[in-house]
């Protein structure tokens, strides 16, 4: 499934219909409803509804609160309104979230088992797969990976164990803001809270080479910067071509900006920093 260079990552809250016209206009080839959408997927359609080309996807239907056979049905529902255009992605969350976090892994094989048997087609799913063992269960069982809160470094080592033909991902959170302590006080709480308190992160984040203390607390300077791209539009830019080197298909932009800032001027920016071309 041709997801297009850049996709826009968002909650519900940000990304309505109506900004996703905006978005869909602007060349961005898919958008990412974030957080933990419920098994109806009715903002999915919402979406969908709104739009005409665009693809949606989820990232990520939680296999810990959205039953696998609704999620299946509410998928078939999906594809025969809009044939082509939807891209299931699901996930384990984090074990401080979900009081029945036990054996993730295989709840996640279960999870697949029954998506198999209700005919959800293996190249309309993608996992969130940080460790090399979701990985590879990605590899082996749906169109690829779509990891979240990364570097570079890790889409490198993600497109290694994926191997070649499978849909690589990732997430990339960017501060349209040149000054870096600007930009720090923008991103850094989109990192501190809740990931710095989520051990599935920081467990991934030191296997990337940053330092227990670089993960704790408010988290350095040098893990902000890393995970929360800033600077000039070459800069950005960069970043976004460095994951396109490591490996990346497809790149889920995440706008973080402060309160009262225009979502809508900030991708409309982001677009002409990437090099985006307007629907027609």
């Amino acid at each position: 499934m041709e997801l297009g260079r850049y996709g826009v990552f968002g909650r519900a809250a940000v990304l309505t219909p109506e900004r996703a016209r905006m978005i869909e206009s602007l060349g961005y080839g898919t958008i990412w409803q974030g957080g933990s959408p419920p098994a109806d997927l009715s903002h999915v359609a919402a979406i969908l509804d709104a739009t005409s080309t665009i693809k949606v996807a989820t990232g990520i239907v939680n296999v810990w609160t959205a039953d696998a056979a609704e999620v299946a049905r509410s998928y078939h529902r999906t594809e025969a309104a809009h044939p082509g255009r939807f891209m299931l992605g699901i996930g384990v969350g984090h074990p401080e979230a979900h009081a029945a976090y036990r054996s993730p892994y295989q709840t996640l094989v279960n999870y697949l088992d029954v998506l198999d048997a209700e005919g959800v087609p293996e190249g309309r799913r993608i996992l969130a797969a940080l460790g090399p063992r979701v990985l590879k269960l990605a590899a082996g069982r749906t169109a690829g990976a779509h990891p979240y809160l990364v570097t570079p470094e890790h889409t490198r080592q993600a497109r290694n164990i994926l191997g070649p033909g499978k849909l690589l991902a990732p997430e990339q959170r960017v501060v349209m803001e040149a000054d870096p302590a600007k930009a720090r006080a923008v991103g850094r709480p989109s990192v501190v809270k809740p990931y710095l308190g989520l051990t599935n992160y920081t467990s991934n984040l030191q296997r990337l080479g940053f330092t227990e203390q670089d993960v704790v607390g408010e988290g350095s300077d040098r893990l902000i910067d890393a995970l929360v791209i800033s600077g000039d539009g070459a800069t950005i830019a960069r970043r976004f071509e460095e994951h396109h080197q490591a490996g990346a298909d497809h790149v889920a932009v995440q706008l973080i900006a402060g309160p009262g800032a225009d979502l809508d001027a900030g991708f409309s920016r982001l677009a002409q920093i990437l090099g985006l071309s307007p629907a027609s």
